[in-house]
């Protein structure tokens, strides 16, 4: 018989609502003996296996005891079970074991000051007193009870209940027998209203296949990376002044196996380094492939914060990806998400019954847009949540940046919704986030050197890129979605329209240096209605893929690293559509295959060239030569890096514009190394290729010398200075004495005229362009 006055505690166990069944269940001394109760639902019959001592049932109960001394029983003891079926179950009792969770771990939790609470939080393999096992832990300050529910219990809340730790609002419980492999939840019930809630782990770093939503043990990360001399190059890389191209992702989408199956990481890693390597960008940016249940999300409704998903395997699959792209020279960038998260009953939302991780009041805690709710920054242990993710993938997966987003919407209160509630001092402005994303950059920045904190941000707030030092959010870059935006709409006009709107090419270099910019033609541009990249252009079929090699050429010259989304560097004419993979089809067609090509040769001459990467951030790498010619549709301008320079002259009206005069600031000669209307790219083959250039000592535009040239239609020049012959002088009667000395028949110049330019011939072109200055 048990005390009269553990009767009630013996309910709450039967009950399942009891906050410390360690104080009932397991071995305690009583009366100069010791009393071991266990609480087994299934169980028939019970005993302790070291000497093989009865437990006795407590009469209509599933609890079992037994008194006795106490040298009879261990501190660590095995219980032996028997079910219904009479099949036998042995293991070390749970509840025979001591807290496992360090004090300071649970302080810097606390604190939101623990950049590391993955490693404690969540289900991590352990070992007690030679003991194995898994010890799961949660956060769950609200709760009466917290069970942890798995395939090795039937998923019945009543037989693993938690100990919550003082007044943390954590939860542990170390289960022997547990191991990688399992799946398991936390069945969690509601301290306010005894309602019952089936909880995935938001620490949980691997899950079932959707629509399934169980946690997933991992076992210990043991993957050995061969990426170490580009950890070593990275950390100490000028990533300010070297060339960065993305290449931005959905692996969903990029590709498909031959019966429409999504592709394992691993062999993905093969197939888009291949891709990547030949169409000559250095990074790859991926749409969240953290763990989502809804495939129509691309990964933004996030439900596994520490998960890679399992729709292209394991999580040592993905370090497989980045490892191999790392040997390859390939850096990776991961689009992640804390602006929100979604209300899928399993996930983060009323986590433990009450608002946890979002608002209490919607006004704060919901975007209405996107039916998804908002992270409560100001409190820590949810800034510690999000500060952790964040460096998880960046120290557990070698990531090399990451790009946050929807900043715009995390920095204010207002963001499309009429109700809102100001802050304490009367302004829109969403301090808490504010703080949290200076906190993360500094974080970030300190303890992984190197890497890149992008942020899409879609306002003019200021000094986004700016260090938090000097009162700026501390990102390493951020989208240039005015320039995107007022790019887009010039290039939507027709032709003969353009000078009208002139203003919009030239607006971004207003502002361009005020921020660390980077150029996107993202996945946010080719969906919801809003057609594909080629569609954009106005014209007929040759007009519109003219457009589009020029738009690329404005884009790859103009101050700011570069991203195109999959499909737009070769005019994928459908709008994306993540649930087909691309089409790759197309590539059969010249158009097609000549605007790959073109932007295959942009991203060699971008990064061979320091003139066009070196200063991307800084007015020192621009100077506009002619950015008034709105009549003509054309404005060029140069590159520069110290003494070395290109030009640029960019036409977007279809007329060819002959013995076109710009100004130069060298008297030399300029030699044509890249025209984007070259036969080679599907283009009409009008330039200045075979031809020389040389300049006049005749003042223009603002410059000492100028040259005359043919501006290809709808297309874009970039010419390189070079040293004049020997036989040159340096006036313009020489130059007409040499152009007749030439004696170059009119047959040769008729050829020369109409041959594609320099980097038309195939061979030429490559040898050009893999030389650098």
């Amino acid at each position: 018989m048990t005390s009269p006055k553990l009767q009630p505690e013996l309910q709450r166990i039967i009950e399942a609502r009891h906050h410390d069944p360690f104080s009932v269940l397991g071995r305690h001394p009583q009366d100069k003996k010791v009393v071991v109760r266990a609480f087994l639902p299934y169980a028939q019959e019970v005993h302790i296996a070291e000497g093989n001592l009865p437990l006795q049932r407590v009469p209509d109960t599933d609890l079992f005891e037994w008194q006795g001394k106490a040298d009879q029983v261990p501190e660590r003891y095995r219980l032996i079970w028997r079910d219904a079926d009479n099949h036998e179950h042995i293991s070390y009792d749970p509840y025979c074991f001591p807290p496992q969770l360090q004090e300071f771990d649970l302080y810097l939790f606390g604190e939101g000051k623990h950049w590391d609470s993955y490693s404690f939080l969540g289900a991590h393999r352990h070992q007690v007193d030679g003991v194995a096992g898994v010890l799961f832990a949660v956060w769950a300050p609200n709760a009466e009870r917290v069970s942890v529910v798995g395939n090795f219990n039937r998923w019945d809340g009543r037989i693993h209940t938690m100990r919550v730790r003082g007044g943390s609002g954590v939860w542990e419980l170390f289960i022997p027998n547990v191991g990688p492999g399992d799946l398991y939840k936390f069945e969690v019930r509601s301290r306010s209203n005894g309602a019952i809630f089936l909880k995935s782990d938001p620490y949980g770093q691997q899950f079932e296949l959707r629509p399934s939503t169980a946690t997933i043990v991992t076992k210990p990360n043991s993957y050995t990376w061969g990426d170490t001399a580009w950890m070593e190059q990275r950390q100490k890389s000028d990533w300010l002044h070297s060339p960065m191209s993305v290449y931005e992702v959905h692996l969903g989408s990029w590709r498909r196996g031959p019966e429409g199956e999504f592709i394992n990481y691993r062999e993905l890693a093969h197939q888009l380094v291949e891709y990547v390597k030949e169409t000559g960008f250095s990074h790859i940016e991926l749409l969240p492939i953290t763990e989502h249940p809804y495939d129509a999300s691309w990964g933004y409704q996030t439900t596994g914060y520490y998960a890679p998903t399992s729709r292209f395997g394991t999580p040592d699959d993905f370090r497989y990806f980045i490892d191999y792209c790392h040997q390859n020279e390939i850096g990776v960038i991961l689009d992640w998400v804390p602006a929100h998260f979604p209300k899928d009953a399993h996930g983060l939302a009323r986590f433990d019954g009450e608002p946890l991780y979002e608002h209490a009041d919607p006004r704060l805690g919901e975007h209405l847009d996107w039916s998804t709710l908002i992270f409560n920054y100001g409190r820590y242990e949810v800034k510690n949540f999000l500060l952790s993710s964040a460096l998880y993938w960046l120290k557990e997966f070698h990531l090399d940046g990451l790009r946050v987003d929807a900043v715009a919407s995390m920095l204010y209160l207002d963001y499309s919704r009429k109700e809102w509630i100001p802050n304490k001092f009367g302004g829109r402005e969403n301090l808490e986030a504010i703080e949290f994303l200076r906190e993360l950059n500094t974080v970030v920045h300190s303890e992984h050197p190197g890497t890149m904190v992008i942020a899409e941000e879609s306002t003019s707030w200021p000094q986004v890129t700016r260090p938090t030092y000097l009162g700026g959010l501390g990102f390493s870059m951020k989208w240039n979605m005015g320039w995107m935006n007022d790019t887009l709409r010039y290039m939507a006009q027709n032709p003969i329209h353009r000078k009208y709107h002139h203003d919009l090419l030239t607006f971004s270099m207003l502002y361009c240096f005020t921020e660390n910019f980077m150029l996107p033609f993202s996945h946010d541009e080719v969906v919801h209605g809003k057609g594909s990249m080629i569609n954009k252009m106005p014209g007929d079929e040759w007009q519109r893929f003219a457009n589009l090699r020029l738009l690329y050429t404005y884009m790859f010259t103009h101050p700011g690293k570069k991203l195109l989304f999959m499909g737009t560097e070769f005019g994928q004419g459908h709008e994306w559509n993540s649930a087909n993979p691309l089409d790759w089809w197309v590539l059969q067609y010249d158009f097609h295959r000549g605007l790959k090509q073109m932007v295959t040769d942009l991203n060699h001459l971008y990064h061979s060239n320091p003139a066009l990467h070196y200063y991307e951030f800084e007015w020192q790498g621009f100077d506009w030569i002619d950015c008034h010619d709105a009549e003509q549709s054309i404005v060029s301008y140069l590159r520069k890096k110290d003494d070395d320079f290109v030009v640029v002259v960019v036409n977007f009206t279809p007329v060819p514009r002959h013995d076109y005069r710009i100004g130069v600031p060298r008297l030399c000669r300029y030699t044509e190394i890249f025209n984007s209307d070259s036969h080679y790219y599907a283009g009409s083959g009008v330039g200045n290729g075979g031809m020389e250039l040389i300049a006049e000592e005749r003042p223009w535009m603002e410059k000492p010398y100028s040259i005359s040239i043919t501006v290809p239609p709808l297309g874009g020049l970039v010419l390189r200075p070079e040293p004049l012959p020997p036989t040159a002088t340096l006036t313009t009667i020489a130059l007409g004495e040499l152009l007749a000395d030439a004696a170059i028949d009119d047959e040769l110049l008729a050829e020369s005229a109409t041959k594609p330019s320099a980097s038309a011939e195939p061979q030429a072109a490559e040898e050009e362009l893999a030389q650098p200055e």
